[in-house]
């Protein structure tokens, strides 16, 4: 198998792995850019797909090392404000609805 198809694959495994649903202009754009790469026998070209595949797998691993490691970065401001009292083990006061 070729390295070009092999790099293509793999962006597309990245691509799919991602929450989102598989954008066909994306997947199309890197397509064109293989196919284009492999025509011109380009090194720099196959460098180029294996480095964004890289970097696809890694925004999207270091999306989920936030979500793991730091639960709060999705909350609004008053939310994070009573998780994070919460975590060193305060409670925020009550508050009446006329001082909301």
């Amino acid at each position: 198998m070729s390295q070009y198809i092999h790099a293509y694959r793999n962006v597309l495994r990245e691509l799919t792995k991602s929450p989102r649903q598989l954008n066909k202009a994306i997947a199309g754009n890197f397509r064109s850019i293989v196919q284009k790469a492999q025509q011109q026998q380009n090194v720099q070209g196959l460098q180029d797909i294996v480095n964004a595949t890289l970097f696809i797998k890694s925004q999207r691993e270091h999306k989920i090392l936030l979500e793991r490691y730091n639960p709060l970065t999705d909350l609004t401001g008053q939310d994070h404000i009573k998780a994070t009292a919460r975590r060193v083990g305060l409670n925020m006061p009550v508050m009446s609805k006329g001082e909301e």
